[in-house]
């Protein structure tokens, strides 16, 4: 069920919030949970029905294996080990199986051997995301940086909440707990949420799938239509549609959140005014940078034992981080091409410059690098993705190609370039911020604005044509 679809708007999220807010508030928001999670395997039933017992059986199972950590103190890493295993396993096998069984096959083939029959395994929504959530809490349980809860509902919450259960913000375990129990709805909260919501919509339903036809059309030309500028174009339209795609989708699940209570974390901070490619990271899809800093680079060592390995700790993060994102060779180069430069940065010391110097060059050689990247994250295979590289970087002029001549009408030509502003803005510039969160009467009649006009409008694309699914539920 997408977030920018009329099931959800008008029918799913009206019925949660009025049966929500019908039951009382007790101090334990006991009630209110348990609706919550209902509404949320709900959410989960209507997209995957046939692994909600999955998602439900795997939430018992690491519930119960952390309050063996407690109660069982003498065998509390055997608990982690259980609980690494049964986790990262179903992920390995949904996630990878498919991948491994077809590049065993196709060196089988190329030998003359037998090839192994196979049928395909369908991938979990959001299998990526949620099992972070809980290993978040394993992990922090069994380090004493967190008690266990002792209400398996109140676990079920935290890993199934629909704001954030197919494609994040990756929500850890201490940033929540005390929420479970002991938030406050309010009015205000309401409101912010309500903003946030429409924020992140306006930017999916207007923005992002005005960008996505201009990226789907220019990766879909045959490699005799693609030349250099049409590269470019396909590049940096690309860039900016993962960008309001995703950053959209997290709006929109802080706000949903907002709405019943919850402060979910932010995921993005103005990624594309980066000065560096550590800059970058510290910038997009934070939660997940943070998650692999905190429970895997700080344990393989960090950067405490000298820069050579702190290098091959990067590599290590980077590879598993260009993996999560799915099962294929562009995603693995992904994530060594971006290891790549953060080794760079860190072993020749320019990641230790002042924000401000060379400003203007290093935003723009940072821009170049992420968008260079993104082809190789966008492209359906590496052959495809080295024809665009190749396109890129070898200067070749052809005709504009028919199909993108179709694309190129006034509407879709503003937003590309309306969205290419995000470029220009200041590193610290929020726009939410500007008309969300402050209280101000020019921005509470911009909020109220943008809730009823601009809401409604992105209900008529809607209807009119229906938004494709978030880049990141396929993660």
């Amino acid at each position: 069920m997408l977030f920018a679809s009329t099931v959800f708007l008008f029918a799913f999220l009206p019925a949660v919030i009025l049966i929500y807010y019908t039951v009382p508030a007790q101090p334990s928001r006991r009630g209110r949970n348990i609706v919550l999670l209902l509404f949320s395997y709900i959410y989960y039933l209507y997209g995957a029905a046939d692994f909600l017992p999955l998602l439900m059986l795997s939430t018992l199972v690491d519930f119960g294996l952390a309050r063996l950590m407690e109660t069982d103190r003498r065998r509390k890493r055997l608990w982690l080990i259980v609980s690494l295993a049964v986790n990262l396993g179903l992920l390995l096998y949904f996630k990878y199986a498919n991948f491994f069984v077809h590049e065993v096959n196709l060196i089988t083939a190329r030998l003359g051997l037998p090839t192994l029959s196979w049928f395909e395994v369908l991938l979990p929504i959001g299998i990526s995301f949620f099992t972070f959530q809980k290993l978040s809490y394993v992990i922090d349980v069994y380090r004493g940086e967190a008690a266990a809860l002792h209400d398996p509902l109140d676990f079920a919450l935290y890993v199934a909440m629909f704001p954030q259960l197919i494609a994040g913000p990756i929500v850890r375990f201490r940033e929540i707990r005390t929420q479970l129990r002991e938030r406050r709805e309010s009015w205000e909260r309401f409101y912010q949420g309500t903003t946030r919501i429409c924020w992140g919509l306006a930017k999916k339903v207007i923005i992002a799938e005005s960008l996505r036809r201009f990226a789907d059309t220019i990766f879909a030309l045959p490699p005799g239509a693609l030349d250099t500028k049409t590269a470019w174009l396909g590049a940096v339209t690309y860039t900016l549609q993962i960008y309001f795609d995703f950053s959209g989708y997290s709006d929109m699940a802080i706000g949903l959140g907002l709405l019943f209570g919850f402060v979910l974390p932010e995921n993005f901070k103005r990624p594309y005014s980066a000065v560096s490619i550590t800059d970058f990271w510290r910038r997009w899809h934070i939660s997940l940078s943070r998650w692999f800093r905190d429970y895997l680079y700080i344990p393989l060592g960090g950067n405490r034992r000298g820069s050579v390995r702190a290098c091959l700790n990067m590599a290590v993060v980077f590879v598993l981080c260009g993996l999560w994102h799915g099962a294929n060779w562009t995603f693995l180069a992904w994530g060594l091409y971006h290891g790549m430069f953060l080794m760079i940065e860190r072993l020749s010391g320019l990641r230790q410059l002042p924000a401000h110097r060379w400003l203007v060059t290093r935003r723009t050689a940072t821009f170049v690098i992420v968008t260079v990247g993104w082809v190789l994250f966008r492209a359906a295979d590496f052959e495809q993705a080295m024809r665009f590289l190749s396109a890129m970087f070898t200067w070749r002029d052809l005709p504009l190609a028919y199909d993108l001549s179709l694309r190129l009408n006034a509407w879709d030509l503003a937003i590309l370039f309306s969205a290419a502003m995000v470029f220009l803005l200041p590193a610290d510039f929020s726009g939410y911020r500007v008309i969300g969160e402050s209280r101000r009467p020019r921005s509470r009649a911009a909020a109220l604005l943008l809730i009823f006009i601009v809401f409604p409008v992105c209900g008529l694309f809607i209807v009119s044509s229906p938004a494709a699914p978030f880049i990141y539920f396929r993660f």
